[in-house]
């Protein structure tokens, strides 16, 4: 029997894999991943600095223990040529050379990758971003003896960096086009909430401003915006965004959108072939958070073993780890009708985005407000 082969180690890959083991302890099970194969946690890569966590010690456990735990054969190193969906057959580069091997399902967890801004200037290639633990390695060694740091971009990533970075002593500037922080998830009266207070930790803001050009200029980096506005950092750390991992699907002849395309099965237009996590759009639905990932992982563990299941979306609030402000988001489905209805006090925002017929489809929590959010979750319509 071949066996069911995983892409990707991160919290998707690793999740599907364990789930599947609670309900079949004998199928053969391979994981492959590019990295060295240990498990940590990635949400805590932006508040790190907080926690006092290094790349070694944010490891939960290694690639060994990860396949006595999971009595699978995981290999890490290990690279994905091509996919043949036809034959089922995937050609691999990896510390043997190059090797083919049959799946009888295959499942992408390929992740997404940062999404880099157009710089200019010949410093633009010492800006760094952190998407994986080794990224988060290189990042830490480079803070040693830097102060002044540059921050591109004000989103629920970018934000998090921001707090923890200011928190451990350094002076952050925060640079994004729009006008407030977390644009996308907050109305205007949440984000000038979250701005003051993330400001009177001593962030400092550049709205409607973006990089345009980085140069080095001796041990420092001199930031030129749009504009012409010049500033000179010790680090730049660029958040802008990822986008999903799709040209290996691509490639193999699987319809990909924003995401590898799915149903709500988890299949993708490939016999046998399923995806889940950041790399996947879920019937229509592209949401890079942890909540959807375990939700997908437990529903594509009891497909894998022979028990069809679609996955459901319950309202699935998003905790925004800013101490300085704490923050939980529940946003209202993509292009829904509607108003934001908020209350703004000198501790806190509650945000309500209602429909014209006053039905509650999102809501945005700050300060003291968080204490609502399992009474307003519970009176959410589902996500899917």
């Amino acid at each position: 029997m071949n066996p069911i082969v995983i892409i990707g180690g991160g919290l998707a890959g690793y999740t599907v894999a364990r789930e599947l083991r609670k309900l079949d302890k004998a199928v053969p099970l391979i994981l492959l991943m590019a990295d060295d194969g240990a498990f940590y946690s990635k949400p805590m890569l932006s508040n790190g600095l907080a926690q006092k966590k290094t790349a070694s010690s944010l490891i939960l456990s290694g690639a060994q223990q990860m396949a006595g735990q999971l009595q699978a054969d995981i290999r890490p190193y290990t690279w994905v040529r091509a996919i043949d969906s036809a034959a089922h057959r995937l050609e691999l580069d990896g510390p043997e050379g190059s090797t083919s091997l049959e799946y009888s399902k295959l499942v992408l967890a390929l992740g997404a990758d940062t999404i880099h801004l157009p710089l200019s200037g010949d410093g633009a290639g010492a800006v760094l971003s952190v998407n994986d633990r080794v990224d988060y390695g290189v990042f830490r060694e480079a803070l040693e003896g830097k102060k002044k740091l540059a921050l591109l971009g004000g989103g629920l990533i970018g934000c998090e960096f921001a707090n923890d970075l200011t928190g451990a002593g350094f002076d952050v500037t925060v640079f994004d086009l729009a006008p407030q922080p977390l644009g996308r998830l907050l109305p205007p009266g949440a984000g000038r909430f979250m701005a003051e207070s993330l400001g009177a930790l001593g962030i400092q803001w550049r709205f409607g401003q973006s990089a345009s050009r980085v140069e080095r200029e001796g041990e420092h980096l001199r930031l030129t915006t749009g504009d012409g506005q010049a500033e000179t950092f010790d680090l730049v750390l660029s958040a802008v965004g990822l986008r999903p991992r799709i040209a290996l699907a691509q490639a193999a002849g699987i319809e990909a959108n924003r995401g590898i395309v799915t149903d709500r099965n988890l299949r993708t237009s490939a016999r046998d072939i399923h995806a889940l996590g950041d790399c996947a759009e879920v019937a229509g639905l592209l949401l890079p958070f942890v909540l959807p990932l375990m939700a997908c992982a437990r529903a594509l563990a009891a497909t894998l073993a022979g028990t069809d299941t679609a996955v459901s979306y319950p309202a699935m609030p998003v905790v925004v780890k800013t101490p300085a402000c704490p923050a939980v988001v529940c946003p209202p489905p993509m292009g829904a009708a509607g108003a934001w209805q908020e209350a703004v006090t000198a501790t806190g925002v509650r945000a309500l985005f209602r429909d014209g017929e006053g039905k509650l489809l999102g809501f945005a929590l700050l300060g003291d407000a968080v204490a609502e959010k399992q009474a307003l979750a519970a009176q959410l319509p589902a996500w899917l």
